[in-house]
Protein backbone atom coordinates (compact mmCIF):
# COMPACT_ATOMS: atom_id res chain seq x y z
CA UNK A 1 0.00 0.00 0.00
CA UNK A 2 1.41 3.51 -1.17
CA UNK A 3 2.59 5.50 1.68
CA UNK A 4 0.94 9.26 3.42
CA UNK A 5 3.54 11.69 4.16
CA UNK A 6 3.45 14.85 5.43
CA UNK A 7 5.74 17.66 4.40
CA UNK A 8 6.15 20.67 6.49
CA UNK A 9 7.42 23.54 4.69
CA UNK A 10 7.68 24.72 1.07
CA UNK A 11 11.23 26.34 1.49
CA UNK A 12 13.80 24.51 -0.14
CA UNK A 13 14.07 21.36 1.77
CA UNK A 14 9.98 20.77 1.67
CA UNK A 15 10.06 21.37 -1.87
CA UNK A 16 12.66 19.03 -2.53
CA UNK A 17 10.93 16.18 0.01
CA UNK A 18 7.99 17.04 -1.92
CA UNK A 19 9.10 16.34 -5.71
CA UNK A 20 11.22 13.09 -4.70
CA UNK A 21 7.90 11.78 -3.42
CA UNK A 22 6.01 12.61 -6.52
CA UNK A 23 8.99 11.14 -8.25
CA UNK A 24 7.95 7.96 -7.13
CA UNK A 25 4.03 6.97 -7.27
CA UNK A 26 3.71 3.32 -6.95
CA UNK A 27 5.43 3.57 -3.18
CA UNK A 28 3.98 7.21 -2.07
CA UNK A 29 0.40 8.89 -2.43
CA UNK A 30 1.13 12.72 -3.30
CA UNK A 31 2.33 14.49 -0.45
CA UNK A 32 0.74 17.03 1.72
CA UNK A 33 2.75 19.98 2.14
CA UNK A 34 1.64 22.01 4.63
CA UNK A 35 3.08 25.99 4.45
CA UNK A 36 2.34 28.47 7.19
CA UNK A 37 3.12 31.67 4.54
CA UNK A 38 1.06 32.40 1.60
CA UNK A 39 4.12 31.15 -0.71
CA UNK A 40 6.38 29.10 -1.34
CA UNK A 41 10.59 29.82 -0.61
CA UNK A 42 11.00 29.95 3.24
CA UNK A 43 13.48 32.05 4.12
CA UNK A 44 14.47 32.99 0.19
CA UNK A 45 10.87 35.11 -0.01
CA UNK A 46 11.90 38.19 0.96
CA UNK A 47 9.67 39.93 3.14
CA UNK A 48 9.28 43.62 3.82
CA UNK A 49 7.58 43.51 6.78
CA UNK A 50 9.21 42.85 10.31
CA UNK A 51 7.73 41.60 13.68
CA UNK A 52 4.54 39.46 12.89
CA UNK A 53 1.32 39.15 10.13
CA UNK A 54 -2.19 40.96 10.70
CA UNK A 55 -2.86 37.07 11.47
CA UNK A 56 -0.21 37.61 14.48
CA UNK A 57 2.36 34.97 13.05
CA UNK A 58 6.10 35.76 12.84
CA UNK A 59 7.23 36.72 10.01
CA UNK A 60 9.37 33.66 8.46
CA UNK A 61 11.99 35.22 6.20
CA UNK A 62 15.49 36.38 7.54
CA UNK A 63 16.38 37.89 4.05
CA UNK A 64 17.48 41.40 3.42
CA UNK A 65 16.72 43.60 0.61
CA UNK A 66 20.46 43.58 -1.24
CA UNK A 67 21.83 39.64 -0.07
CA UNK A 68 23.40 37.80 -2.68
CA UNK A 69 24.27 34.43 -2.14
CA UNK A 70 27.85 33.19 -0.41
CA UNK A 71 27.89 30.32 -2.56
CA UNK A 72 27.96 30.22 -6.38
CA UNK A 73 24.83 28.93 -8.07
CA UNK A 74 27.17 26.27 -9.68
CA UNK A 75 27.70 24.49 -6.31
CA UNK A 76 24.29 25.76 -4.65
CA UNK A 77 22.06 24.18 -6.95
CA UNK A 78 19.97 20.66 -6.96
CA UNK A 79 21.89 18.32 -8.37
CA UNK A 80 18.86 16.99 -11.20
CA UNK A 81 17.98 20.92 -11.69
CA UNK A 82 20.57 23.67 -12.50
CA UNK A 83 20.14 26.88 -12.30
CA UNK A 84 19.85 29.52 -15.52
CA UNK A 85 23.55 29.56 -17.01
CA UNK A 86 23.57 32.97 -17.93
CA UNK A 87 23.15 34.00 -14.49
CA UNK A 88 26.23 35.15 -12.99
CA UNK A 89 27.80 32.96 -10.41
CA UNK A 90 26.89 35.08 -7.04
CA UNK A 91 22.96 36.15 -7.32
CA UNK A 92 20.38 38.12 -5.63
CA UNK A 93 17.96 36.63 -3.61
CA UNK A 94 14.75 37.47 -5.93
CA UNK A 95 16.90 34.81 -8.09
CA UNK A 96 17.28 31.79 -5.49
CA UNK A 97 13.21 32.51 -5.33
CA UNK A 98 12.89 32.43 -8.79
CA UNK A 99 14.64 29.09 -9.08
CA UNK A 100 12.86 27.69 -6.27
CA UNK A 101 9.65 28.73 -8.49
CA UNK A 102 10.55 27.07 -11.20
CA UNK A 103 11.81 23.86 -9.59
CA UNK A 104 8.30 24.03 -8.13
CA UNK A 105 6.75 24.37 -11.65
CA UNK A 106 8.36 21.74 -13.40
CA UNK A 107 8.13 19.10 -10.87
CA UNK A 108 4.13 20.14 -10.24
CA UNK A 109 4.50 20.48 -6.66
CA UNK A 110 1.89 23.59 -6.39
CA UNK A 111 -1.30 21.53 -6.55
CA UNK A 112 0.34 19.71 -3.49
CA UNK A 113 0.58 22.80 -1.13
CA UNK A 114 -1.63 24.06 1.26
CA UNK A 115 -0.89 27.79 1.60
CA UNK A 116 -1.74 29.77 5.09
CA UNK A 117 -1.72 26.76 6.83
CA UNK A 118 0.48 26.38 10.31
CA UNK A 119 1.12 22.86 11.59
CA UNK A 120 -0.03 22.99 15.16
CA UNK A 121 1.03 19.52 16.57
CA UNK A 122 2.37 16.24 15.40
CA UNK A 123 1.79 13.29 17.17
CA UNK A 124 3.32 9.51 16.81
CA UNK A 125 0.57 7.04 17.40
CA UNK A 126 1.25 3.52 17.51
CA UNK A 127 -1.39 1.33 15.83
CA UNK A 128 -1.96 -2.89 15.20
CA UNK A 129 -1.31 -4.31 11.70
CA UNK A 130 -3.52 -6.99 10.37
CA UNK A 131 -0.97 -8.77 11.10
CA UNK A 132 -0.56 -7.74 14.58
CA UNK A 133 2.27 -6.14 14.21
CA UNK A 134 2.71 -2.66 16.27
CA UNK A 135 3.30 0.39 14.03
CA UNK A 136 4.08 4.05 13.72
CA UNK A 137 1.67 6.61 12.36
CA UNK A 138 1.80 10.10 12.65
CA UNK A 139 -1.24 12.48 13.52
CA UNK A 140 -0.96 16.10 12.10
CA UNK A 141 -2.93 18.51 13.38
CA UNK A 142 -2.88 21.72 11.73
CA UNK A 143 -4.80 25.13 11.36
CA UNK A 144 -5.21 27.46 8.63
CA UNK A 145 -5.67 31.53 8.45
CA UNK A 146 -10.03 30.84 8.38
CA UNK A 147 -9.38 29.31 11.84
CA UNK A 148 -10.48 25.91 10.63
CA UNK A 149 -8.22 23.19 12.31
CA UNK A 150 -7.77 19.69 11.12
CA UNK A 151 -6.40 16.53 12.07
CA UNK A 152 -4.89 13.68 9.79
CA UNK A 153 -2.91 11.08 9.60
CA UNK A 154 0.76 10.37 7.55
CA UNK A 155 2.86 7.29 7.57
CA UNK A 156 5.51 9.44 7.82
CA UNK A 157 6.35 13.00 8.22
CA UNK A 158 9.22 15.25 6.89
CA UNK A 159 9.93 18.34 9.05
CA UNK A 160 11.70 21.23 6.87
CA UNK A 161 10.56 23.96 8.67
CA UNK A 162 13.92 25.67 8.91
CA UNK A 163 15.88 26.96 11.37
CA UNK A 164 16.77 30.71 10.39
CA UNK A 165 13.25 32.00 11.71
CA UNK A 166 13.61 32.39 15.48
CA UNK A 167 16.13 35.41 16.60
CA UNK A 168 18.71 34.16 19.32
CA UNK A 169 19.22 36.60 21.52
CA UNK A 170 22.14 35.93 23.59
CA UNK A 171 22.46 36.97 27.58
CA UNK A 172 23.73 40.42 27.42
CA UNK A 173 24.50 41.91 31.09
CA UNK A 174 22.50 45.21 31.42
CA UNK A 175 20.54 44.98 28.13
CA UNK A 176 17.04 46.32 29.63
CA UNK A 177 19.05 50.01 30.05
CA UNK A 178 20.25 50.37 26.00
CA UNK A 179 18.39 53.38 25.03
CA UNK A 180 18.41 53.26 20.94
CA UNK A 181 17.72 51.22 18.31
CA UNK A 182 17.79 47.58 19.70
CA UNK A 183 17.64 45.16 16.84
CA UNK A 184 18.53 41.32 15.01
CA UNK A 185 19.77 41.02 11.58
CA UNK A 186 16.28 39.12 11.49
CA UNK A 187 14.32 42.16 11.02
CA UNK A 188 17.57 43.86 9.29
CA UNK A 189 16.39 44.77 5.87
CA UNK A 190 18.35 48.30 4.38
CA UNK A 191 21.01 50.33 5.24
CA UNK A 192 18.84 53.61 4.34
CA UNK A 193 17.42 54.31 7.89
CA UNK A 194 20.85 54.24 9.24
CA UNK A 195 22.33 57.13 7.70
CA UNK A 196 24.87 59.22 9.67
CA UNK A 197 24.35 56.54 12.89
CA UNK A 198 27.05 55.15 14.94
CA UNK A 199 26.28 51.16 15.25
CA UNK A 200 27.52 48.25 16.93
CA UNK A 201 27.05 45.09 15.19
CA UNK A 202 27.62 41.89 17.51
CA UNK A 203 28.92 38.84 15.66
CA UNK A 204 31.74 38.32 12.50
CA UNK A 205 29.89 35.60 10.50
CA UNK A 206 28.73 35.61 7.09
CA UNK A 207 25.33 37.78 7.86
CA UNK A 208 27.51 40.48 10.32
CA UNK A 209 30.41 41.09 7.89
CA UNK A 210 27.86 41.02 4.61
CA UNK A 211 25.73 43.92 6.78
CA UNK A 212 28.22 45.94 8.19
CA UNK A 213 29.81 46.44 4.90
CA UNK A 214 26.43 47.52 3.82
CA UNK A 215 25.96 50.36 6.42
CA UNK A 216 29.50 51.29 6.21
CA UNK A 217 28.27 52.99 2.84
CA UNK A 218 25.40 55.07 4.89
CA UNK A 219 26.57 54.99 8.94
CA UNK A 220 29.17 58.03 10.30
CA UNK A 221 30.63 54.79 12.58
CA UNK A 222 30.27 50.84 12.49
CA UNK A 223 31.61 48.97 15.38
CA UNK A 224 32.18 44.90 15.02
CA UNK A 225 31.86 43.52 18.14
CA UNK A 226 33.26 40.24 18.30
CA UNK A 227 35.49 37.44 20.12
CA UNK A 228 39.25 36.91 18.93
CA UNK A 229 41.54 36.56 16.53
CA UNK A 230 40.51 39.72 14.42
CA UNK A 231 39.45 39.31 10.59
CA UNK A 232 42.01 38.90 8.14
CA UNK A 233 41.31 41.11 5.60
CA UNK A 234 40.71 45.08 5.20
CA UNK A 235 37.47 47.22 6.18
CA UNK A 236 36.43 50.16 5.69
CA UNK A 237 37.82 53.24 7.04
CA UNK A 238 34.58 53.45 9.37
CA UNK A 239 34.24 50.21 10.53
CA UNK A 240 36.55 49.54 13.78
CA UNK A 241 36.58 45.90 15.15
CA UNK A 242 36.33 45.84 18.96
CA UNK A 243 35.79 43.13 21.57
CA UNK A 244 33.18 41.36 22.12
CA UNK A 245 30.24 43.30 24.77
CA UNK A 246 30.75 42.84 28.30
CA UNK A 247 27.61 44.57 29.21
CA UNK A 248 25.46 47.85 28.30
CA UNK A 249 26.00 50.72 31.72
CA UNK A 250 23.24 52.21 33.25
CA UNK A 251 23.17 55.42 30.99
CA UNK A 252 22.65 52.78 27.81
CA UNK A 253 26.29 53.17 26.52
CA UNK A 254 28.25 49.72 25.67
CA UNK A 255 31.43 48.55 27.50
CA UNK A 256 33.49 46.04 25.93
CA UNK A 257 35.57 43.66 27.43
CA UNK A 258 38.47 45.46 27.37
CA UNK A 259 36.81 48.23 28.87
CA UNK A 260 36.23 50.67 26.23
CA UNK A 261 32.85 52.53 25.79
CA UNK A 262 31.09 53.87 23.00
CA UNK A 263 27.19 55.56 23.09
CA UNK A 264 25.78 54.10 19.36
CA UNK A 265 22.28 54.86 17.99
CA UNK A 266 22.24 51.36 17.41
CA UNK A 267 22.98 47.79 18.47
CA UNK A 268 22.39 45.26 16.20
CA UNK A 269 22.65 41.41 16.85
CA UNK A 270 23.90 39.11 14.01
CA UNK A 271 23.93 36.21 16.62
CA UNK A 272 22.35 33.42 14.84
CA UNK A 273 19.47 31.54 15.22
CA UNK A 274 17.43 29.17 17.52
CA UNK A 275 15.69 25.49 16.53
CA UNK A 276 12.63 25.50 17.32
CA UNK A 277 9.43 22.90 16.39
CA UNK A 278 6.75 23.75 18.50
CA UNK A 279 4.68 21.52 16.79
CA UNK A 280 6.53 18.29 18.68
CA UNK A 281 7.74 17.13 21.56
CA UNK A 282 11.10 16.53 21.83
CA UNK A 283 10.25 14.23 25.14
CA UNK A 284 7.70 12.27 22.99
CA UNK A 285 10.34 11.55 20.07
CA UNK A 286 13.19 10.77 22.71
CA UNK A 287 15.38 13.96 21.48
CA UNK A 288 16.35 16.82 22.73
CA UNK A 289 14.93 20.07 21.20
CA UNK A 290 16.79 23.09 22.34
CA UNK A 291 17.37 26.69 21.14
CA UNK A 292 21.09 25.67 20.15
CA UNK A 293 20.88 21.63 19.75
CA UNK A 294 18.64 19.20 18.12
CA UNK A 295 19.38 15.02 18.68
CA UNK A 296 20.68 12.96 19.14
CA UNK A 297 19.06 11.94 15.68
CA UNK A 298 20.27 8.97 13.64
CA UNK A 299 22.84 10.51 10.75
CA UNK A 300 21.36 14.00 11.72
CA UNK A 301 18.10 12.85 10.73
CA UNK A 302 15.77 10.72 12.69
CA UNK A 303 14.53 9.97 16.03
CA UNK A 304 15.52 6.19 16.96
CA UNK A 305 12.88 5.21 18.41
CA UNK A 306 10.43 6.93 15.46
CA UNK A 307 12.21 6.58 12.67
CA UNK A 308 9.88 7.63 10.27
CA UNK A 309 10.11 11.41 10.90
CA UNK A 310 12.57 12.90 9.27
CA UNK A 311 14.40 16.39 10.14
CA UNK A 312 15.79 17.83 6.99
CA UNK A 313 18.39 20.45 7.08
CA UNK A 314 19.61 20.53 10.53
CA UNK A 315 23.30 20.83 9.89
CA UNK A 316 25.01 23.86 9.57
CA UNK A 317 27.89 25.57 7.59
CA UNK A 318 26.84 23.18 4.27
CA UNK A 319 25.91 23.66 0.89
CA UNK A 320 22.02 23.48 1.47
CA UNK A 321 20.25 22.67 -1.51
CA UNK A 322 22.47 19.22 -2.13
CA UNK A 323 22.44 18.35 1.16
CA UNK A 324 18.87 18.44 1.38
CA UNK A 325 18.85 16.14 -2.22
CA UNK A 326 20.99 13.67 -0.22
CA UNK A 327 19.26 13.80 2.84
CA UNK A 328 15.86 12.66 1.72
CA UNK A 329 16.84 10.13 -1.26
CA UNK A 330 18.40 8.49 1.95
CA UNK A 331 14.61 8.98 3.62
CA UNK A 332 12.88 7.67 0.85
CA UNK A 333 15.16 4.62 0.73
CA UNK A 334 14.13 4.36 4.41
CA UNK A 335 10.63 4.28 4.00
CA UNK A 336 10.90 1.87 0.52
CA UNK A 337 13.16 -0.64 2.90
CA UNK A 338 15.92 0.14 0.15
CA UNK A 339 18.07 0.72 3.57
CA UNK A 340 17.67 -1.28 6.49
CA UNK A 341 18.30 0.10 9.54
CA UNK A 342 20.16 -1.03 12.81
CA UNK A 343 18.05 -1.64 15.59
CA UNK A 344 16.72 1.22 18.01
CA UNK A 345 19.78 1.00 20.27
CA UNK A 346 22.63 0.39 17.63
CA UNK A 347 20.99 3.69 16.26
CA UNK A 348 21.05 5.00 19.37
CA UNK A 349 24.74 3.74 20.44
CA UNK A 350 25.77 5.41 16.75
CA UNK A 351 23.95 8.55 17.57
CA UNK A 352 25.47 9.48 21.27
CA UNK A 353 28.63 7.96 20.38
CA UNK A 354 28.95 10.73 17.93
CA UNK A 355 27.85 13.36 19.72
CA UNK A 356 29.93 12.23 22.70
CA UNK A 357 33.08 12.90 20.32
CA UNK A 358 32.24 15.81 19.46
CA UNK A 359 31.83 17.11 22.84
CA UNK A 360 35.54 15.36 23.88
CA UNK A 361 36.98 17.71 21.29
CA UNK A 362 35.45 20.84 23.20
CA UNK A 363 32.94 21.97 21.07
CA UNK A 364 30.59 24.04 22.45
CA UNK A 365 26.81 22.55 21.88
CA UNK A 366 25.80 25.45 19.87
CA UNK A 367 28.26 24.21 17.18
CA UNK A 368 27.59 20.60 17.58
CA UNK A 369 25.41 20.48 14.58
CA UNK A 370 28.07 22.34 12.12
CA UNK A 371 29.61 19.76 9.81
CA UNK A 372 31.71 21.85 7.56
CA UNK A 373 34.27 19.88 5.86
CA UNK A 374 32.28 16.41 7.42
CA UNK A 375 29.37 17.17 5.20
CA UNK A 376 31.09 15.38 2.10
CA UNK A 377 31.89 12.49 3.47
CA UNK A 378 28.63 12.36 5.50
CA UNK A 379 26.82 12.91 2.10
CA UNK A 380 28.83 10.33 0.22
CA UNK A 381 27.60 7.53 3.01
CA UNK A 382 24.13 8.57 2.33
CA UNK A 383 24.25 8.00 -0.90
CA UNK A 384 26.72 4.88 -1.38
CA UNK A 385 23.79 3.39 1.85
CA UNK A 386 20.77 4.44 -0.68
CA UNK A 387 22.82 4.00 -3.35
CA UNK A 388 22.01 6.88 -5.59
CA UNK A 389 24.55 9.29 -7.24
CA UNK A 390 26.89 11.34 -5.61
CA UNK A 391 27.58 14.77 -4.81
CA UNK A 392 30.86 15.26 -7.82
CA UNK A 393 33.92 16.27 -6.24
CA UNK A 394 33.85 19.14 -8.61
CA UNK A 395 30.96 20.59 -6.08
CA UNK A 396 33.62 20.30 -3.04
CA UNK A 397 36.32 21.91 -4.89
CA UNK A 398 35.06 24.88 -5.72
CA UNK A 399 32.52 24.48 -2.08
CA UNK A 400 36.50 25.23 -0.27
CA UNK A 401 37.94 27.32 -2.84
CA UNK A 402 35.07 29.93 -2.45
CA UNK A 403 35.44 29.64 1.22
CA UNK A 404 38.90 30.55 1.14
CA UNK A 405 38.12 33.46 -1.00
CA UNK A 406 35.82 34.94 1.57
CA UNK A 407 38.34 35.01 4.08
CA UNK A 408 40.69 36.55 1.87
CA UNK A 409 37.58 39.35 0.99
CA UNK A 410 34.25 39.63 2.03
CA UNK A 411 33.20 41.47 -1.19
CA UNK A 412 35.69 41.06 -3.62
CA UNK A 413 35.34 37.41 -3.66
CA UNK A 414 31.74 37.79 -5.39
CA UNK A 415 32.74 39.28 -8.68
CA UNK A 416 34.14 36.02 -9.51
CA UNK A 417 32.08 33.88 -11.73
CA UNK A 418 32.98 30.10 -12.23
CA UNK A 419 31.73 27.10 -14.68
CA UNK A 420 32.12 23.58 -14.19
CA UNK A 421 33.52 21.37 -16.74
CA UNK A 422 33.72 18.50 -15.61
CA UNK A 423 32.54 16.58 -12.47
CA UNK A 424 35.95 16.87 -10.90
CA UNK A 425 36.65 20.67 -12.67
CA UNK A 426 35.94 23.98 -13.16
CA UNK A 427 37.13 27.03 -13.90
CA UNK A 428 36.90 30.64 -13.17
CA UNK A 429 35.64 33.08 -15.80
CA UNK A 430 36.79 36.53 -14.78
CA UNK A 431 34.96 39.32 -12.89
CA UNK A 432 31.18 40.11 -13.23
Amino acid sequence: MALRVAVIGAGAAGLCAARHLLSRPGTFLPPIVFEAGGRIGGTWAYEERVGTYDNGRAVHSSMYQNLRTNLPKEVMMFPDFPFDPKLDSFIHHEEVLRYLQQYCDYFKITPHIRFNTAVERVRPVTMETADRKLKTQWEVTSLDNAGSERTERFDSVFVCSGHYSDPHIPQIPGLQHFKGELLHSHNYRRPEPYSGKTIVILGAKASAIDISMELSSVAQKVYLSHRPPLLTFPLPPNISEVESIKKIQEDGTVMFQDGGVVRPDVLLLCTGYNFTFPFVSGAELGVRVESDFVGPLYRHLMPPSYPSIFFIGLCTQICPFPHFHCQVQYCLAVLEGAVTLPSVQQMEQESGSWLEERLRRGLPQRHLLRVEQEQWEYCRGLAQDANFSQIGDVVKSLFQEVWRQRRVHPVLYRKHNYRMISDTQWERLGTD
